[in-house]
């Protein structure tokens, strides 16, 4: 379902980093598709109606705060650190981590941080303060800019930093004490872009393409034959969106039945289905499910 756009141009921001490759790969399987142009950062959208930027996750929060872009890619922490009033569109679910407190395993007492005064080194000032005054610890905050996980024992007693799985963290001898919020990328819009009839109608058309890439991700249409005395423990156990499509097969001798099912159910699912005499089953994966 190629994306289509209201001729008032739609300002999307894109993350540019980690995440940037798994935000264009969900905007080219919707049907907007980028290119590199002559300028490194402002890729060359295949749809009319778009303009591109490439920026920072925090920097685009404050661009969407500012109205300078109308939507834009980004993840939830940087949200929630600036407390920008932006709109929530949907989470993507790429690149989930947490945002957790953790030091020296020597610094802990009984797995929590002691009560005495510490140096705590974070990217996050916003929301490591608030999480020092929730606590009520006595602590001296030392502002970061990256790498925040080799601060410690030197320079820092404590941090406050994303994780994904936990290893760097753990390669620099650091444990996780506690967890502050769960993030991912998300789409937001600005409330300025929203207020404009327009551009809301572009903002709709886009998260209608997206999501439907999202949702498709997530199943798999199983197909398979049955025969009518089949017919019914199948269904019992196929995980439906709403009903399967049944059609007879070719002289009658059987049905054809056909369902997109959750993806993290086949495993069980394929071999159940087996048992209770579905045959010639097949399954295709899916590029995009509007409801």
């Amino acid at each position: 379902m190629p994306l289509s756009t209201n001729p008032s141009t739609l300002h999307l921001a894109i993350p540019k980093g980690r995440i940037q490759a798994g935000v264009i790969g969900l905007l080219g399987a919707a049907g907007l598709e980028l290119r590199s142009g002559p300028r490194g950062y402002r890729p060359v959208p295949s749809v009319p109606g778009y303009e591109v930027k490439l920026l920072k996750p925090q920097t685009i929060v404050e661009m969407l705060a500012a109205g300078s872009r109308d939507v834009g890619f980004t993840g939830a922490d940087w949200v929630a650190e600036t407390d920008a009033d932006l709109i929530e569109l949907f989470d993507t679910g790429l690149d989930p981590v947490q945002m957790v407190v953790a030091a020296p395993e020597q610094v802990l007492e009984n797995g929590r941080l002691p009560q005495r005064s510490l140096v705590v080194a974070s990217e996050y000032p916003r929301l490591t303060k608030r999480w020092l005054a929730q606590r009520g610890l006595d602590a001296t905050f030392v502002r970061s800019y990256g790498a925040t996980e080799v601060f410690p024992p030197e320079d820092a007693d404590v941090i406050v930093d994303i994780t994904a799985t936990g290893e760097t963290l753990a390669a620099n001898g650091l444990v996780i004490a506690e967890e502050i919020l769960s993030s991912s990328t998300r789409l937001y819009a600005s409330a300025l872009a929203m207020d404009s009839p327009d551009k809301k109608i572009a903002i709709e058309t886009l998260v209608l393409g997206v999501r439907s890439v999202i949702e498709a991700r997530t199943r798999a249409m199983v197909e398979m034959n049955v025969t009518e005395d089949e017919l019914e423990p199948v269904i019992d156990i196929l995980p439906c969106m709403r009903e399967p499509t049944i059609a007879y097969l070719h002289g009658g001798a059987a049905l054809s039945v056909k369902a997109a099912v959750p993806r993290r159910e086949l495993a069980l699912l394929i071999p159940a289905l087996k048992e209770r005499g579905a045959t010639d089953i097949v399954v295709t994966q899916l590029e995009q499910i509007v409801p």
